[in-house]
């Protein structure tokens, strides 16, 4: 399995407490230790640094992130992502920009969203895409 991994997911890894223990963090967990390929993309790494205070903290993301490959979009994959989030609306679900971006990116390179946001599961009803469950 090859994993785009979504915010919800990294935020919930990277909580100080490290209390969580959702599904979505062990199977990261597991995959960053070996067990599957962990891509990333320039707004994943935008969303954290934006959510996560203080220079250490982003130097410390900016760091780990750096041995992630890194997918960036194409003008065609915003032009997908557009139609995707269009068809998701006129289906009455209504899902995010950047959230029909990395729909188009999984679907792109054959990849799988490893996600906790439910958005992802009402969209998956009306585009094809590989969302991990539990």
């Amino acid at each position: 399995m090859t994993l785009l991994v979504d915010t919800s997911v990294w935020s919930l890894a990277f909580r100080r407490d490290g209390s969580t223990h959702e599904p979505e963090v062990l199977v990261l967990s597991e995959a960053l230790a070996g067990a599957a390929a962990v891509f990333t993309t320039g707004l994943v790494l935008q969303e954290l640094l934006q959510g996560f205070g203080g220079p250490r903290s982003a130097q410390a993301i900016i760091q780990r992130f750096q041995a992630l490959p890194f997918i960036p979009p194409d003008r065609q994959d915003h032009i997908a992502a557009a139609e995707l989030r269009n068809v998701c609306r006129r289906a009455g679900v209504q899902i995010g920009t950047i959230d029909a971006l990395l729909i188009q990116l999984c679907g792109r390179h054959d990849l799988t969203l490893l996600s906790t946001d439910q958005d992802f599961v009402h969209a998956a009803r009306h585009v094809p895409f590989k969302l991990w469950r539990p």
